[in-house]
């Protein structure tokens, strides 16, 4: 409500450094870097020898920022259901699909079992599901 507000935002908003981007965006970045942190940190795990003195601190690492990421997940959690509006924001927004820091890790077709329950029965269909697994988040498609 108060304008001077919106106008100073309007103006960092469409400043260069910012490339148009919204302030709902740089909300969100941080909690989009936790989530990437143990995918991270398993890929560093990964590619390090087993037989090397730097495999435990690793495995250390990943340990604590999986608690980390544990942590923030279930205070997010714990946000979304005392503010529902903003989780069915986040969800209403654009999602990008091309991303710099985004690589496809595994593809394939899966039969998802769907359980439809009507009033007086209960039925099991099968349905061709597509799953496409990359670094930072799992799409589940449907074949038109």
């Amino acid at each position: 409500t108060n304008a001077a507000f919106k106008e100073a935002l309007s103006r960092i908003e469409s400043h260069e450094d910012c490339r148009n981007l919204p302030m709902i965006s740089f909300l969100i970045l941080p909690m989009q870097r936790v989530t990437r942190l143990p995918l991270l940190m398993d890929t560093i795990c990964q590619k390090t020898p087993k037989d090397s003195a730097k495999y435990e601190n690793c495995k250390q690492a990943l340990k604590e920022v999986s608690k980390v990421h544990s942590q923030v997940i279930l205070g997010k959690m714990d946000l979304s259901h005392l503010e529902g509006l903003q989780c069915d924001f986040l969800a209403l927004q654009p999602f990008p699909l091309v991303s710099s820091s985004r690589w496809l890790v595994k593809r394939g077709e899966l039969t998802a079992y769907v359980e439809d329950t009507g009033l007086f029965s209960k039925r099991t269909s099968k349905q061709q599901v597509y799953f496409f697994l990359f670094n930072d988040v799992l799409i589940i498609t449907k074949k038109k």
